[in-house]
């Protein structure tokens, strides 16, 4: 699986779309995860599909479910874009490309 952690709301959070979660998501937007991965990063989204993606997101992450849904409402719906933004690409660029692998310090990442 596919994770992405950030700070969100108060602390570091593991974030995850699981296959399951991601027809969720796609049920809950009306859209494709393809469209979804592909707009997002150019800016190009919903208000509800940011916090659609987080809340998700965050249950895929280990988070249970009610607590996604107050963290989503807390520090996605009602902060500003900037905030959220950023996390719900990362996830989605997860999604698409999978995670980057960890590198130590001075070593070069491959070519590819």
């Amino acid at each position: 699986m596919n994770e992405h952690v950030a700070f969100f709301g108060d602390g570091e959070r593991t974030f995850a779309l699981t296959p399951d979660l991601i027809i969720e998501l796609e049920r809950k937007t009306g859209a494709g995860i393809g469209s979804l991965c592909l707009r997002f990063p150019e800016g190009n989204f919903r208000h509800a599909e940011l916090v659609e993606i987080i809340r998700l997101s965050l249950i895929g992450g280990g988070t249970t479910p009610k607590e996604a849904a107050a963290l989503a409402d807390t520090y996605a719906a009602k902060r500003p874009l900037t905030e959220p933004f950023p996390i719900a690409v990362a996830v989605l660029q997860a999604v698409w490309s999978g995670t980057p692998a960890p590198t130590t310090e001075g070593q070069a990442l491959p070519n590819g």
